[in-house]
């Protein structure tokens, strides 16, 4: 029942129905990466993905025309945990579904955002498939992700793993339409920590909280819970905040949290990690994992 309860309250955080069987077929695909990849293993946590989640929307609500893309054609507004939803089984079907399952979830996110364009406030225009825009988006995602995972998880990780991390997820956002070519026309899509690193610090001039930032951070902030997820969602919420890079603190007009504030949470999500981990052993990663003759 403890089980059952927990994975009731882990669904209702993303709006999770039914459990993901179509992940068990067709048996010995690979898809895009496969169970050696690193990207398997830093997507295969719920509590890291969720709180790295929340960290990456912050930082893409600071770029004006990111943040028009989504504030003009996203539900996200009146349907919040939808859009986190349908953001993790993006995530999730690119990730660990069969090669035909996430290609079309890759031409479908394409198709959409191919056709979507508007104006900023101020009358510039925009294009949801610049792949300026898009590369932000894949910047702050993938360092949020990987930066949760490594705090929250595997502290341990290798420089290596994370170069690897980068270079897997780079394929994704490629797939999207975001090509990023130096002068010469060369491919120079960020793959190593380093590199995401110096890639992010340049758009630090295009970076600026306005109004709407305000008003989605705040929506952030306060997600609406029902009582059964509430402790679960105030943690998450929490440490997204907590996980963001250090430069984001003064942009947001927020305090650093102390090194005492984040290890006290720290401890509060492991305590609480711990049972949702436990509970998930019928996830999606365990359900691709299966899908390679791998039962362990």
């Amino acid at each position: 029942m403890l089980k059952k309860f927990i994975i009731q309250q882990v669904r209702s955080v993303v709006g999770g129905g039914k459990p993901p069987t179509e992940y068990l077929y067709p048996a010995g695909d690979p898809g895009l990466f496969g169970p050696d990849s690193v990207i398997w293993r830093v997507h295969g946590d719920f509590m890291s993905m969720m709180i790295g989640g929340i960290s990456s929307l912050i930082l893409q609500a600071l770029h004006p025309s990111a943040l028009a893309g989504v504030w003009d054609h996203s539900s996200f507004r009146e349907d919040l945990k939808g859009r986190l939803g349908r953001t993790a089984s993006f995530i999730a079907a690119t990730t660990y579904g069969n090669t035909e399952m996430a290609t079309r979830a890759i031409a479908r996110v394409k198709k959409i955002h191919d056709s979507l364009k508007g104006s900023l406030p101020d009358g510039a225009e925009y294009w949801v498939s610049d792949p300026h825009l898009l590369y932000w988006v894949h910047l702050t995602e993938a360092s949020s992700f990987l930066n949760a995972h490594q705090i929250y998880l595997n502290p341990h990780i290798s420089a290596v793993d994370q170069d690897q991390y980068f270079l897997e997820m780079s394929q994704i956002s490629k797939g999207l339409g975001c090509s990023i070519l130096d002068s010469f026309g060369h491919d120079a899509f960020a793959t190593s920590t380093s590199s995401v690193k110096l890639a992010i610090q340049s758009y630090f001039s295009e970076l600026h909280y306005s109004d709407r930032s305000k008003w989605v951070i705040d929506l952030l902030e306060n997600f609406p819970s029902e009582p059964n997820t509430y402790i679960l969602n105030r943690l998450i919420i929490k440490a997204g905040f907590y996980n963001l890079p250090e430069w984001a603190y003064p942009l947001i007009k927020r305090p650093a949290p102390s090194a005492l504030e984040r290890k006290l949470l720290n401890q509060s999500i492991q305590l609480i990690a711990k049972p949702v981990r436990w509970a998930l052993t019928n996830g999606v990663a365990t359900h691709a994992r299966r899908r390679m003759g791998i039962f362990s």
